[in-house]
């Protein structure tokens, strides 16, 4: 855990980049100035600020904002898991502390994890369309129980995920940055992927993870296999995987996150056979921006009392390391 610096005196200053709806911080009045600002004030505000929480986790206007001229907050939380958005070099090598929302998200994605695979092998895409069709046409479906999964990410989500898969019978091995109890590294991932029934990414962005599935891991895959990336969009080759489906060389894939996000209207993914589309909500369910809110104000208490923060990130490697 890491000791965050803040102001010896004054009323410290909380600069929020906004997204709607905003955070409530009314637990804040009389102890911090709460300023807010969209993405083209940013860099403009950001020497006069203490804290920067980054609600619009959507955003990349850290990056660019942060190398200016003056002072920068000593402390930044992002409204996420994942911090690629925020980690320009300027800020990598700055003494500031930056803190994600590690814990809020684990179980809701596990969760749709778990629905996605299941939907997948009991072919619940073709109900639907058979039903709006009304059309009546028997098929069988697939046992998920006693089959394999390898879930590449071992941080908290990736955990939840496998704990999840392993409550439906699943045989699940996770795939870490390095191997330790319980966890296979890197060099086990190949050999992983040539048996699995069930791949999910859930790694964050690193230069290491940036296009790991490309047309050689799909390619690895059993043809039987089905795809799911609750990661990051960058993990994944799209085009890659468009042709995999399309050759079948993998049986289905599930995307919740892409590239660029909104996907575009006109992508060519919308209509990639086998490929489930899903605009990047796997981990919100209902109350999750309270409890992002309260998570924030939580570290704000420790970081106004001088306490250690916790979810504190390793800059270096672009998320909170592992205990």
């Amino acid at each position: 855990m890491t000791v965050a610096a803040r102001p010896s005196t004054g009323t410290p200053t909380v600069l929020v980049l906004d997204a709607e709806p905003l955070p409530r911080l009314g637990r804040l009045t009389g102890r911090a100035r709460i300023e807010h600002t969209d993405e083209s004030a940013l860099a403009e505000r950001l020497p006069h600020a203490d804290v920067l929480l980054v609600w619009d986790f959507a955003s990349h206007a850290v990056r660019s904002a942060w190398p200016g001229e003056g002072p920068r907050p000593g402390w930044v939380h992002t409204a996420s898991a994942g911090v690629d958005h925020l980690l320009c070099p300027e800020l990598a090598a700055s003494d500031t502390v930056v803190t994600n929302a590690r814990g809020i998200f684990d179980q809701p994605i596990a969760e749709y994890v778990a629905a996605l695979v299941l939907a997948m092998a009991k072919d619940l895409p073709r109900t639907l369309e058979l039903q709006r069709e009304r059309t009546w046409r028997h098929r069988e479906s697939r046992k998920v129980a006693g089959t394999r999964a390898c879930v590449v990410g071992s941080g908290p989500i990736g955990r939840a995920i496998a704990r999840t898969l392993k409550a439906l019978d699943i045989t699940t091995a996770l795939v870490g940055r390095t191997p330790r109890t319980g966890v296979h590294g890197p060099d086990d991932l190949d050999r992983l992927l040539s048996r699995a029934d069930w791949v999910i990414a859930a790694a964050p962005l690193t230069e290491r993870t940036h296009g790991m599935f490309d047309a050689r891991r799909f390619g690895v895959m059993q043809p039987s296999a089905r795809f799911v990336n609750v990661g990051r969009g960058q993990l994944v080759v799209e085009e890659a995987l468009a042709d995999a489906l399309d050759k079948r060389w993998i049986a289905g894939a599930a995307l919740d996150v892409f590239t660029d996000e909104p996907l575009a209207a006109d992508s060519p993914l919308w209509g990639v056979p086998g490929l489930i589309v899903s605009p990047h909500m796997s981990g919100d369910t209902v109350g999750w921006r309270d409890e992002l809110g309260n998570q924030f104000l939580e570290l704000y208490e420790r970081w106004a009392a001088g306490r250690p923060l916790v979810n504190v990130v390793d800059k270096k490697r672009g998320y909170v390391p592992g205990h």
